[in-house]
């Protein structure tokens, strides 16, 4: 079963409690039952924009809080090595996920990113400026 963002929202945020109670019962499930949860970085992003945006969760607020809820039994976070990372990098270089995200991908296979974003500097993957 395939998670959406709100229901991790949900989950974190306590917000509103009758949904946060259900998406809850859901992870508890995943944990205790057997029931494989999957999640895609396209969610991850999602819902980091809205802890960020919404809740004013900092970089590392954020990271405390998902990294040891991705990582739990039961959900299979798709490329989760690449995720986790990304997540770190986001917090410790103080960029936007979603170029952590592209920028752990790109090293993960042994590519290069193309953007006119400086912040690539910071991440340690091939970056080139279109010319």
């Amino acid at each position: 079963m395939w998670v959406d963002a709100n229901v991790l929202i949900r989950f974190l945020t306590g917000e509103p409690p009758e949904m946060a109670d259900r998406a809850e019962r859901l992870l508890g499930r995943a944990r205790r039952d057997g029931l494989t949860l999957r999640i895609h970085p396209v969610v991850v992003a999602e819902t980091v924009w809205v802890l960020q945006s919404f809740y004013g969760r900092t970089s590392a607020e954020v990271v405390g809080v998902l990294v040891p809820l991705l990582t739990q039994h039961g959900l299979r976070v798709e490329g989760v090595g690449v995720v986790v990372r990304a997540l770190e990098l986001m917090s410790e270089k103080n960029v936007d996920f979603a170029d952590a995200l592209l920028a752990e991908t790109a090293l993960s296979r042994g590519e290069s990113v193309a953007s006119f974003d400086a912040d690539f500097r910071k991440l340690g993957a091939p970056w080139h400026e279109p010319t």
